[in-house]
């Protein structure tokens, strides 16, 4: 039974997990994330994150065969006993490596601590007028209207359980307002950074960002965590985008490679508006970096950019989804994944074209570079189109280094090694210089730089990896 919210918010027992949860899911101990409800938290808010928790009972969690899953397994996360992070009182002890890690732009920034703000470690300075930048939980006190941001359906239903999952356990994240008009130039910054203290947490920042009509920002999302540390963050972030507003989004995800990073970008469009993302993967043992896009009004356009890089045992997964829900839309996709050792990347690109939205213009394109003859690759561009008069393109394509490049920069005395890295670094540099600020894009390319040289120079032999049908890898050749 659901208890009486609107007299106490106090943490409820945990909800039966119901047989189809079982056997869809086998053992998740469901009873470890039931959602710490809080005295200050208005009404509103309480249900909605115990009507998250229920949708994850109700539903369970995705598996391999829920066709968005079938090659991300999640057997490595079920076996690891995580538990909801709690907020700490000092911050001191991570806030130098938080700026060894996340860098900085010199805008303002919000910081994170698994998933809770750490003031100490932010600074907002003088925000132009009509830009409101702080963290949820200084709004959730507050209730009312203020904190409907925090809604569980700013933009669409919840798409599966860590959508939901997120909402349930979410108690802050940052949030974003710009006022019709405004408009800042330096970049804002959200830095969401993972320090699991010897257990393993998850963490659940939401973040929301509404940009009123006419006006423009860059963010740039950071996600980090200490050196070998095994953490789970999942995230959320909201961006609403009213007529004629333009946002520019970047996603540096560099988190340990020991941990596990799932995220959803959920952005809803009106007339005439411009966003672009462009999203580098490098860190997480299992990285999941899904998008998506409603075109909600007519003349709106969106760009995404991605490149991921997984080398050792590391898996990318990008599941993109963009639906052209109106009229004179454009949308542009390129991604690109650099792929060693026994890595494995994943693009699962969906195009929707629905009825009535006639004159989209849509390109779609995923491009893969395997480095070792254990790398794999699986990309899945897709096409649905309702409607007439539209023009739509999709490909992808999946190789090796040429050898006749190989060849002519070895016959001009330059070592195989050095070849290869310049040949790997020209097909990555084309996503970087895509990008157009340049601090962000040389923060990007240093990044980039780091990991093709420590992919170049990692052991030619490996142990083999075993995934979850078997089936065996060998060594890098």
């Amino acid at each position: 039974m659901t208890p009486d919210l609107k007299t106490t918010f106090r943490p409820v027992p945990p909800a039966p997990v119901s047989g189809a949860s079982r056997g869809r899911d086998g053992v998740w101990a469901l009873s470890r994330f039931v959602p710490q409800l809080e005295d200050e938290e208005s009404v509103w808010l309480a249900e909605a994150r115990q009507d998250a928790f229920e949708w994850v009972v109700d539903h369970g969690f995705p598996t391999k065969r829920d066709e968005d899953w079938k090659y991300t397994g999640l057997e490595p996360i079920r076996g690891i006993p995580f538990v909801p992070s709690a907020p700490r009182t000092d911050y001191r002890s991570v806030s130098t490596e938080i700026e060894a890690r996340a860098g900085s732009f010199g805008g303002p920034r919000l910081v994170f601590v698994n998933g809770h703000f750490a003031p100490g470690c932010s600074r907002s300075g003088a925000l132009p007028d009509g830009i409101t930048l702080s963290a949820a939980s200084s709004w959730r006190a507050t209730g009312g209207e203020r904190a409907q941001p925090l809604a569980p359906r700013t933009t669409r239903p919840f798409d599966h359980a860590f959508s939901a999952l997120n909402l349930a356990l979410s108690n802050d994240g940052a949030i974003l307002r710009l006022a019709d008009g405004a408009v800042i130039d330096e970049p804002i910054e959200l830095v969401f950074f993972s320090d699991s203290g010897g257990s393993p947490v998850i963490s659940s920042p939401r973040s929301t960002v509404v940009a009123g009509r006419d006006s423009s920002a860059t963010i740039v999302e950071t996600h980090v965590g200490a050196h070998g540390d095994q953490y789970w963050s999942n995230s959320f972030i909201a961006v609403v985008l009213e007529e004629g507003a333009s946002v520019e989004h970047y996603k540096i995800q560099a988190e340990s490679e020991s941990a596990f990073h799932l995220a959803l970008l959920d952005v809803r469009q009106e007339r005439n508006s411009r966003f672009a993302s462009h999203a580098v993967m490098l860190g997480s043992s299992i990285g999941r970096h899904e998008v998506h896009v409603s075109l909600d009004g007519s003349g709106s356009e969106v760009c995404l950019d991605g490149l991921y890089l997984p080398w050792g045992e590391q898996l990318h997964d990008n599941p993109i989804l963009i639906d052209h829900a109106e009229p004179g839309c454009t949308s542009r996709q390129l991604y690109k994944g650099i792929v060693d050792g026994h890595g494995h990347g994943v693009f699962n690109g969906h195009i929707l074209v629905r009825p009535g939205a006639f004159g989209t213009d849509a390109t779609q394109s995923n491009k893969n570079l395997l480095l070792s003859d254990r790398a794999e690759v699986d990309t899945r561009p897709r096409l649905e189109i309702r409607a007439d008069d539209v023009q739509c393109t999709h490909g992808a394509a999946v190789g090796q280094l040429d050898p006749d490049a190989l060849f002519y920069l070895r016959s001009r005395g330059i070592t195989e090694e050095a070849a290869r890295g310049v040949l790997t670094y020209a097909f990555a540099r084309e996503m970087v210089t895509r990008c157009p600020s340049e601090p962000i894009r040389d923060r990007i390319e240093k990044l980039v730089s780091e990991r093709l040289t420590a992919m170049a120079h990692q052991p030619l032999g490996s142990p083999p990896r075993r995934d979850d049908s078997g089936r065996r890898g060998g060594a890098r050749p």
